[in-house]
């Protein structure tokens, strides 16, 4: 019986990626397709992809897939083969390639059968995810921001719009993508005559938003194809100027990859100027944040003086303080000026980072 998930720790793993001296390829891609059994679907997957030694986060779900990895560049073409192979709704699927990418973006495979691939809490037998709005090409995406007519709707969490946006997008102001649904409708309820133009990451969570718009009665609906990172790939190749300025925020050890030299986001600790994300190194706390190199070098790498001063702490000590303390993952929310707490462990809303 071959292994069917991960048997070293992820210290080790991450040792050993990093000791790699062949280049990898960090890429997204989705789909939503019928997958009639989805266990069965994700173990033959896995044994491909472990095969190819691609490493990742992949949710399989029986409305389809969304992934995230990395490949060795000597390895691609033949992961690109047994990918569109999987199944014939996959064959000719687009790949989003990492704009800026060093490769080291991921050291293990983790793949997990899901009730959805985006967790949108949509609960109405009638709603059609297939019934989505129109694609719109990185020439079409510029022409429509250029229209007084055409709305941008940014359906990623603060944390992403913070650091980088398309200009003028609005944002719908929650934590997670199953709040943003009803609230975008809300919203834009008396904007039903204008053309809505939803956008994401990578593509996934924008088209089911379009979905869920026109299932609500708006017409005019639009969603950038292949979201951010095949608009910016596109524009640059096609020598567009870029209406999206700043960082896009990515899903990965890199937390973001430049578009614009543009930093429109500010340090959470001094206001400064700053689109870098981190976490808090006190692992007790492991806020995700922005911090300047300045208060890097303040703080140790941490988000406050109380997380720097445990830190400090011999780890008996540390792990003494932590006991019992409800202290999950953290995202530093500047939309509801609090902090959203989500399960210990968990990355920012893994909704599929796309």
């Amino acid at each position: 019986m071959p292994v069917l998930h991960n048997r070293v720790s992820n210290d080790e793993l991450r040792a050993l990626m990093l000791a790699e001296t062949e280049p990898r390829v960090t890429l997204s891609f989705y789909k939503y397709f019928r997958i009639v059994e989805p266990q069965a679907f994700r173990d033959g997957l896995y044994k491909t992809m472990r095969a190819l030694r691609v490493f990742g986060r992949v949710y399989i779900a029986g409305e389809g897939i969304n992934a995230q990895v990395s490949v060795p560049k000597n390895r691609f073409a033949a992961f690109k083969s047994a990918l569109y192979a999987a199944d014939a709704s996959l064959d000719g699927l687009r790949l989003n390639i990492a704009l800026d990418d060093d490769g080291k973006s991921f050291w293990v495979l983790r793949m997990k059968v899901r009730e959805r691939i985006v967790a949108d809490g949509i609960s109405d037998p009638t709603f059609d995810p297939s019934n989505v709005g129109r694609y719109l090409t990185a020439e079409q995406v510029n022409a429509m921001a250029d229209d007084p007519r055409t709305l941008f709707v940014d359906m990623r969490n603060h944390y992403e719009y913070e650091v980088g946006h398309f200009d003028h997008a609005i944002e719908i102001p929650s934590d997670t993508f199953r709040e943003q649904l009803p609230m975008a409708v809300e919203m834009l309820d008396k904007d039903k005559d204008k053309n809505i133009v939803m956008y994401c990451t990578g593509g996934i969570r924008c088209e089911k938003a379009s979905a869920y718009m026109l299932h609500h009665g708006f017409e005019h609906v639009y969603h950038v194809e292949g979201g951010i990172i095949e608009y910016a790939r596109r524009a640059r190749e096609q020598g567009l100027p870029l209406k999206f300025t700043g960082k896009n925020f990515v899903f990965d050890e890199r937390l973001g990859e430049r578009i614009t030299p543009d930093v429109i986001a500010h340090c959470h600790q001094c206001g400064q100027p700053c689109d870098t994300h981190v976490n808090c190194l006190n692992q007790g706390c492991h806020l995700l944040f922005i911090q300047c190199p300045a208060c890097a070098e303040k703080y140790r790498g941490c988000c406050s003086d109380i997380c720097r001063d445990e830190l400090a702490l011999p780890l008996d000590e540390q792990r003494a303080r932590r006991a019992g303390r409800e202290n999950g993952m953290k995202i530093f929310n500047k939309s509801r000026q609090r902090l959203s707490l989500t399960r210990p462990g968990d990355r920012p809303e893994e909704s599929g980072g796309q």
